[in-house]
């Protein structure tokens, strides 16, 4: 099985740095540019299915790449964003509502960060992308399939802990780029990350 673990393109949201979460937010202009090129930059791959976070931005991304082709498409929500709860909307460049700790622990100490009210630790989504992977790697339908997951930027960081030893590093360098893909592949239940944040498009 190989995976690849796909960002959604960029949002209006992304620019104002705003915590997205679960609330649905179309891709903007640029968002759908980089689909459109990343899937350009991937027709040669072949795909057998797509696996997408049911928030539009996530599929009108799975959509966009895979425009042209006859995939089956099936969404899950267990690879939904985390969610911010009552934070969803808040700026983290000049939010009165978030912890002022907070925006720091989010990026360098995000298992100790606050826990948004109504909203998922980080514990938690590592612990929901967990159940996500144990059933798709243990499906045999799926043994010898490329797979495409379209996905957000905390829950395919939450995905790929499945996939290194060290459980503390979440971010992995930082937030994915939007549409950045990462490359698994997967051999009895044991994924190997082959390459991390491959950009398909032309970045400007």
């Amino acid at each position: 099985m190989k995976l690849y673990i796909l960002r959604h393109g960029q949002t209006l949201w992304n620019t104002q740095k705003r915590m997205q979460g679960q609330t649905d937010i179309l891709l903007n202009e640029e968002g759908i540019r980089l689909a459109e090129e990343t899937g350009r930059g991937m027709k040669d791959i072949d795909i057998d299915l797509v696996i997408s976070s049911p928030l539009l931005r996530a599929r009108q991304t799975a959509e966009l790449v895979m425009a042209g082709r006859s995939i089956p498409l099936i969404t899950d929500r267990r690879i939904m964003e985390m969610s911010f709860g009552d934070w969803e909307g808040e700026s983290f460049l000049d939010s009165k509502v978030l912890p002022p700790e907070f925006i720091d622990q989010f990026y360098h100490d995000p298992f100790h960060a606050a826990k948004p009210p109504k909203g998922e630790s980080f514990q938690e989504l590592v612990e929901r992308l967990a159940g996500f992977y144990r059933s798709i790697a243990g499906n045999e339908a799926y043994r010898d399939k490329n797979i495409l997951i379209s996905t957000h930027g905390a829950a395919s960081r939450a995905l790929l802990m499945n996939f290194y030893e060290d459980k503390e590093d979440f971010w992995r360098g930082g937030v994915p780029k939007n549409c950045a893909v990462t490359i698994v592949n997967v051999e009895n239940g044991i994924g190997t990350v082959e390459e991390l944040d491959k950009i398909f498009y032309k970045e400007v």
